[in-house]
């Protein structure tokens, strides 16, 4: 008698009935760089110009409604993390800012109904529109049929950013551990304001993905002491100049007295210093970019593109596209930063490992975000902590 041949190996593969999503506070800078190659593919050319594009629109759209910082810096972060497991390619920009910028205002409680944010970013991007609707004394005039298509597609979007989150609202910022820490270094107020808008540059990269709010707090402190300090000659002999030389001795080397108090590790610190100094050298080398705001409450002067597609300024004649503004003169030159990036590698420690990175990577290919294959359950906090209570 024949056996039947078997079928199992043919079969198709079922999707699963559930999956368990946990939330991923931080991750190491392995798991980003996987994260970040598996939705872009290779090519890296463009991918820091298009996150610095989209930072500074939030930037901007954020800063003309009125918003804090810390919602400014939660939209910018939340615009990091969601390309995390979504191509850029696949989205308007745009529309991604702007719906990293409402699900913002809902955490912070600041909420904005989705229109009123699509009527101040028409402003931002059509300035001509702006000021005739100014004049008139109404929102920007645009097609009904369009600002409800935009809404639409910011609210599918919105839906996918909760779902990078896991649905998670709690937020810690760095702001307020500046301040601290400020004090407790008795450092002079230009070096608090410094390490204060290098705290908001900080969510310009990844640096907010990686490490705690008061980890960055430090990182800002220190680099903002070597950039007062670095090659920079100290012909009066002031007070505050010895006294931010001396916080950065404290810096360059272990001292139990913070280290321990502050649970920080100094490899850690120096690893935002890097990454704060690339985008300072990426806006030394690119004129358009806009870093440090004085203040949670200074736009910036440049121009924003419309966006590359699905976009309203198709629209619109092409009289009525956003020119770009002249750039500002920047505050540090690049041979310096260069000099002094080259000067922290000559001194820095070796990076701590980072653990599980594998399991990550294996979650994250098999997240469940974005689709519609079975249940998935969003936990508010990673597997070590909250598995045992499933």
């Amino acid at each position: 008698m024949e056996s039947k041949p078997s079928t199992s190996t043919h079969a198709p593969k079922q999707p699963p009935s559930h999956q368990v999503k946990y939330y991923q506070t931080y991750f190491s800078p392995g798991e980003v760089e996987y994260l970040s190659e598996k939705q872009r593919g290779k090519s890296t050319a463009s991918e820091e110009k298009l996150r610095q594009q989209a930072c500074n629109f939030i930037e901007v759209v954020c800063v003309k409604i009125g918003f804090p910082r810390k919602t400014i810096a939660t939209a910018q972060c939340l615009y990091h993390r969601f390309h995390l497991f979504f191509p850029r390619k696949d989205f308007n920009y745009i529309d991604v800012c702007l719906a990293c910028t409402y699900v913002s205002t809902k955490m912070h409680d600041t909420l904005k109904k989705p229109r009123d944010i699509l009527m101040v970013a028409y402003a931002v991007r059509f300035p001509e529109l702006a000021a005739r609707s100014k004049a008139i004394g109404g929102d920007v005039e645009m097609d009904p049929h369009t600002v409800e298509a935009d809404r639409q597609r910011i609210l599918g979007i919105e839906r996918l950013v909760l779902e990078t989150v896991c649905f998670n609202f709690t937020v810690r910022m760095p702001f307020p551990y500046v301040i601290k820490l400020g004090r407790t270094f008795d450092a002079p107020k230009r070096l608090t304001r410094l390490a204060w808008r290098l705290c908001a540059d900080s969510f310009r990269t990844y640096a907010p993905l990686l490490y705690p709010p008061h980890v960055i707090a430090a990182g800002c402190l220190y680099l903002g002491a070597l950039l007062c300090t670095f090659e920079q000659p100290n012909d009066n002999q002031s007070e505050d100049y010895l006294i931010i030389a001396a916080i950065a001795k404290e810096f360059e080397g272990y001292q139990p007295w913070w280290t321990d108090k502050f649970h920080i590790c100094l490899e850690d610190v120096e690893e935002i210093c890097h990454y704060l100094l690339d985008l300072l050298l990426y806006a030394a080398q690119n004129t358009s970019a806009t870093t440090s705001p004085s203040t949670p409450t200074s736009p910036s002067p440049h121009a924003y593109p419309s966006p590359r597609s699905h976009s309203s300024s198709q629209l619109l004649p092409s009289h009525l596209q956003h020119q770009p503004a002249p750039p500002l003169p920047l505050p540090y030159k690049y041979d310096m930063l260069m000099h002094l990036k080259i000067h922290l590698r000559e001194i820095e420690h070796q990076p701590l490992p980072r653990g599980q990175e594998d399991k990550v990577m294996r979650e994250a290919d098999n997240a469940g975000i974005g689709k519609n294959e079975g249940t998935v359950r969003f936990m508010f906090g990673p597997e070590r902590l909250v598995g045992n209570a499933i």
